[in-house]
């Protein structure tokens, strides 16, 4: 005779379920198991870390470097009084908006755009050289760009030909050269994603609307961006966050200088942290920038989703 199962009790099948479908996920999820250790002991548990030490009064020497006291929101309060991190921070959004956003992304998409009519050598070549600038090593790229810039640099002697050579356009125009200089090192990342999505956009579709009587500018507009709608936004998260990190090429051309007229908030983080010792206020400034960083991403990813929403 079998037992009837307690009332208001699962029978055993229904209770085995949930601990079955846990194992079913651990067991799905193994191979992935040592990247996501991997990515918290070496991504989440520093910034967590860095976190917890903005709200102390670490500093890189003397007593507070190896016993810090917790002083809360004080690193916040004196970061948001200070006209420097406000004239950082809008540095950096004149940097991201037209090194990254304007320069690279646009540039990135007319050379690949460019690059689908012409001939397939000159393609290849064209391809080449600028990609040659973004396999280069930031620091070799950024004394490159020093180079160029500085008062008896390659610009300098390029204008003195026709009675124009300036003085060091380092000092002259720093935040113009330091945009020039990413701008010049970064569009070859976005160009060769541009250049991949291109190649699938449907030519039934370029063809459609030419029947129909479309132009040229007419197909880019209404047939290609809206088909590469996606890229866009994943080449504009991408190259934003890496623009926001951009830290060596800017140091080596001009150190944040001259005075603080090309600092962006790297540079003001380890300026603050290593130049003037206080590690709990400039790791104050890194999470600021973490944060923005966070921002972008979403707003990008919303935007990624909704076009993922209307294929």
């Amino acid at each position: 005779m079998t037992r009837s199962t307690t009332a208001g009790s699962p029978p055993p099948s229904r209770r085995r379920t949930g601990s079955t479908t846990v194992v079913r996920a651990l067991v799905r999820g193994g191979p992935l198991l040592p990247a996501a250790i991997l990515l918290a002991v070496f991504l989440i548990v520093p910034i967590l870390w860095a976190f917890v030490g903005s709200f102390t009064n670490a500093t890189l020497t003397g007593v507070t470097a190896t016993s810090p006291e917790w002083v809360g929101g004080a690193n916040y309060e004196r970061l948001f009084a200070d006209p420097d991190f406000s004239l950082s921070l809008w540095l950096t959004v004149v940097f991201t908006v037209a090194s990254a956003v304007i320069g690279q992304n646009v540039l990135g998409f007319a050379i690949a755009f460019a690059m689908t009519r012409a001939h397939r050598r000159m393609a290849a070549i064209g391809g080449g050289v600028i990609v040659l600038a973004w396999v280069l090593p930031e620091i070799v790229a950024a004394f490159v760009a020093y180079a160029f810039f500085s008062r008896d640099g390659t610009l300098n002697q390029l204008l003195g030909v026709v009675g124009l050579a300036g003085d060091n356009w380092l000092f002259i125009a720093p935040m113009a050269t330091i945009i020039l200089a990413n701008v010049w090192r970064g569009t070859a990342f976005s160009m060769l994603i541009y250049r991949a999505a291109l190649a699938e956009v449907p030519p039934e579709l370029i063809e459609a609307a030419e029947i129909d009587g479309a132009n040229a500018w007419q197909r880019l507009m209404r047939v290609t961006l809206p088909v590469l709608r996606g890229t866009i936004a994943t080449t504009l998260m991408l190259i934003t966050l890496q623009t926001l990190s951009v830290f060596t090429l800017i140091y080596v051309m001009t150190a944040g200088g001259p005075g603080n007229a090309s600092s962006t908030l790297p540079v003001f983080a380890y300026q603050e942290a290593f130049r003037f010792g206080s590690v709990a206020y400039g790791t104050a400034i890194a999470t600021v920038m973490l944060i923005i960083g966070a921002v972008f991403s979403l707003g990008y990813i919303a935007v990624l989703r909704r076009a993922e929403a209307d294929r």
